[in-house]
Order: C-alpha cells, then sequence, then structure tokens
C-alpha cells in the first residue's frame, strides 16, 4: 500500500472509495489512524490530498483489503468500493449523486458493487495453510514462529526516512543483510535487536533496539526506536490496569498476558477491552484492542472451531495436534495470540519447559475442556484433575472412523495424552 498525491493519479493502480451509512457521504480513502478511525478526501475538493493506492491485481488487492479492513473500528459503518485511482475523483462525484438521488431500496443494490469483506476471508483462508506450513521451518527452531497474512507492504522503499536511519547509523544495505527490510516495509518491528548509534552532545553511545516504521498525524513516516529495557515494574499501573500475580507469571513465563482487560486509552479516555503481551527482545509491554485481534480458521492445515478461535481471541494457550510443517510431517504446539506480533505464535514444549526452568515458580495448568474435536464431560474433567486416567469414546479419524481409548493430564506441558489401552493395565 503507498499514499499518493490526486495530481499524479496513475491509470494501472487502485483505490478506494466509502460510502459512510451515517450521513450516505461518499469520499476517497486516505487511511486508518492509530485509533483505527477512518480518513477520506470529499472528490470535490481542489486541494492535492494523498490517498491510498495499491497494485490492482487480484491477490494484490483482496491482501491487502483485509489488512487495510481489520485495522477499522467499526468497519460495518462504511461500504467501500474499488476503482481505478485515475478515475477515482470522478467515479466519486457520480456515485454520491446517485446516493443523493435513490430512494433507501436503490442505495442497497450497491452492495452488489462492495467489496465484501466475506469474499476477501474466504480468499486468505483457501491459502492459509500454505502460508502457515511456510512459516515453520524443518527443525522448529524459531521460537517466535508466527503466523502473519501475506499483504503488500505498508510502506515503499521511497517513503523510507533514509536520512534519519544514517542519523543511527543504517543503510538499505545492512538493513537488507540482516533481514530487517521487509519487516519494516510491512510496519513490523524488525525481527531482531539492531546496534544503533546514539549522539548526545558530548558522545556517541551504541545502544541495542528494535525498530518501525509508523505514520504521524501528518502524514510522515517516522523511525520508532524501541530500547531494550529491564524487566518490566509490575508495581506500576498499565493504562489503568494493576497486575495482578497470575499476569506477572504469564507474562514472565509466556509472553502472553493470557486474559482481557479494560485499559484506558490516553487519547480519548475510555476504556477498551485489549490483550497484553511483552516484547521477549526488549521487555517493553504491548497492548492491543480487542478490534484488532484477528484469529484465522485454519493455521497449518487444522481448522480450529469457534470454541477455539474463541479461546485464543481471548487471548488463553490452546494446544492443537496434528497440524502439518513444511517438511509435510505432523506436529502439535501449544498456540497463543500475541500483541507484540499481531498474530497467533507457536510455543513449542520445549520453549514453555524453558520458561518453567527460569522460574522457581510452579505454574498449574488448567484441563481443557475440549479433546480432538470433543468436548469432554464433567466427570472426565475431575478424573484428568485428580491424575486419573479417563475413558473417551465418540472420537473421529481423518478417514471418518470413530474410535475410542484412555486419557490421561500432563501437569508438566498442559496436554492431554491418549492410549488405546488402559496405561493401568499390564
Amino acid at each position: 500500500m503507498n499514499k499518493i498525491g490526486n495530481n499524479t493519479a496513475n491509470s494501472e493502480v487502485s483505490t478506494l472509495l466509502v460510502l459512510r451509512h451515517r450521513n450516505n457521504s461518499v469520499g476517497i480513502v486516505q487511511e486508518v489512524n492509530q485509533y483505527g478511525n477512518l480518513v477520506d478526501v470529499l472528490p470535490d475538493r481542489n486541494k492535492s490530498d494523498t490517498v491510498i493506492r495499491v497494485e490492482s491485481s487480484e491477490d494484490s488487492f483482496l491482501n491487502f483489503y483485509a489488512d487495510f479492513y481489520h485495522q477499522l473500528k467499526n468497519p460495518a459503518e462504511y461500504s467501500f468500493f474499488k476503482v481505478r485511482e485515475y478515475w477515482a475523483r470522478e467515479t466519486a462525484i457520480s456515485l454520491q449523486n446517485y446516493v443523493e438521488s435513490s430512494s433507501d431500496e436503490e442505495r442497497k443494490d450497491l452492495e452488489k458493487y462492495a467489496v465484501a469483506i466475506e469474499t476477501v476471508e474466504t480468499f486468505r483462508n483457501k491459502k492459509y495453510a500454505d502460508r502457515e506450513a511456510s512459516v515453520v521451518n524443518n527443525d522448529f527452531k524459531d521460537d517466535s514462529s508466527v503466523l502473519r497474512s501475506n499483504f503488500n507492504y505498508r510502506y515503499q522503499i521511497e517513503n523510507v526516512p533514509w536520512e534519519r536511519l544514517a542519523e543511527i547509523g543504517l543503510d538499505r544495505k545492512k538493513l537488507e543483510s540482516i533481514g530487517a527490510l521487509e519487516s519494516l516495509l510491512t510496519g513490523y518491528k524488525t525481527p531482531m535487536l539492531i546496534p544503533i548509534l546514539l549522539r548526545n552532545e558530548n558522545s556517541i553511545n551504541t545502544i541495542d533496539a528494535r525498530l518501525q516504521l509508523r505514520l504521524d498525524n501528518r502524514g510522515e513516516v517516522l523511525v520508532c526506536i524501541h530500547r531494550v529495557q529491564d524487566r518490566p515494574d509490575f508495581e506500576k499501573m498499565f493504562g489503568g490496569h494493576r497486575f495482578s500475580k497470575e499476569d506477572k507469571m504469564n507474562l514472565l513465563k509466556f509472553g502472553n498476558m493470557g486474559r482481557v482487560v479494560e485499559l484506558v486509552d490516553e487519547a480519548t479516555g475510555e476504556l477498551v477491552s485489549s490483550l497484553v503481551s511483552m516484547d521477549r527482545l526488549t521487555n517493553e509491554l504491548i497492548s492491543l484492542r480487542m478490534d484488532f485481534v484477528r484469529i484465522p480458521q485454519v493455521i497449518c492445515g487444522v481448522t480450529l472451531s469457534s470454541e477455539q478461535r474463541k479461546i485464543l481471541r481471548e487471548g488463553k494457550r490452546l494446544f492443537v495436534e496434528n497440524m502439518l510443517s513444511k517438511k509435510g510431517r505432523l506436529f502439535s504446539a501449544t498456540l497463543q495470540f500475541s500483541t507484540d506480533k499481531q498474530a497467533v505464535e507457536f510455543l513449542f514444549d520445549r520453549i514453555l519447559k524453558d520458561f518453567r526452568k527460569s522460574s522457581q515458580e510452579e505454574w498449574v495448568y488448567e484441563v481443557p475442556t475440549m479433546f480432538r474435536g470433543k468436548y469432554l464431560r464433567k466427570w472426565q474433567i475431575e478424573k484428568l484433575i485428580v491424575g486419573e486416567t479417563a475413558y473417551i469414546s465418540g472420537l473421529i479419524s481423518e478417514l471418518g472412523k470413530k474410535y475410542q481409548g484412555y486419557m490421561r493430564f500432563d501437569k508438566e506441558t498442559g496436554r492431554i495424552l491418549f492410549s488405546f489401552k488402559n496405561p493401568k493395565k499390564k
């Protein structure tokens, strides 16, 4: 995605028109600001304004639109229309004239021409399994493997403030060589700590930090520097939230707090339902409002049930079996949503064990309410809680055949272990 002045409109790229349902006004989309509000410009304005610009190919546009739509605070308030940038102003004026002269019933026909998010999500889900498989490397060596959509770059090379980067000792060649440039262009933080120069009046110091590109209120691209901090001060309130003992344990052990909390929005003062995670490289706490928490339907070839997606959306951990790796091998892992990555991430068993070894406090897992797509009965959960073996039937194999067996709960990993034979019998 890029933004460009109307006076340099290109007939080969597309942009978005927006119809605001509240007042039936038509505009040309500029951006979504940091608070999730849509910014657009009226088509009859003579001054040059920046508008959203995206490649017209189907794949490029649908991937862009999914990212754009999910940034909106209240997307249901709008309808969006894809048009050629070159004809955007004329088309917007014509659309406004139609809206003003038509009845409510006639305006409903416009939905046939609007870009539907359902179409976009269908497109993304169809290709999601391949993208997820490419994230998991051969030996699962990446502790921060993340499930992320392959949308267009949010920033273009020419938009990057290279002069500012030069001041801290970086250039394009170095960013490309260490594999950091693509993350910057997509709007994410660099996946690694980078040594940068900080100049004071009388000295130059080198510090480690993660970098990120962001837009300021004037639409200028800035370089944000995320320095490495000491352990977070959990005694301080965070957005009006006071951390409980369990909150601290979750953040230190897993990097994610694991529950939805109400945080105060600094700009508006309103309470916003949010998730909280910790940047494992810088120890910075990051919150994300629930409006922006998106859980995919398919992860590494496994279709999640609505209950499983709800668990992940609420920030809780979810153990998923029989996912497909890049090499075509089946593997299992614990998943959890990370606000730092703004996506679902893998927490493999060995990582969880490392977290437990790094703390003297013992972590207590909860017994899952579902196993292999089947809800557990109360008596089964009670047996698993006290360490007993529980019988389960009615399970369905990948070939559609029913089978049954015995379960027990592993408190060390938080997993339910299955066996066809009763482990109590020799």
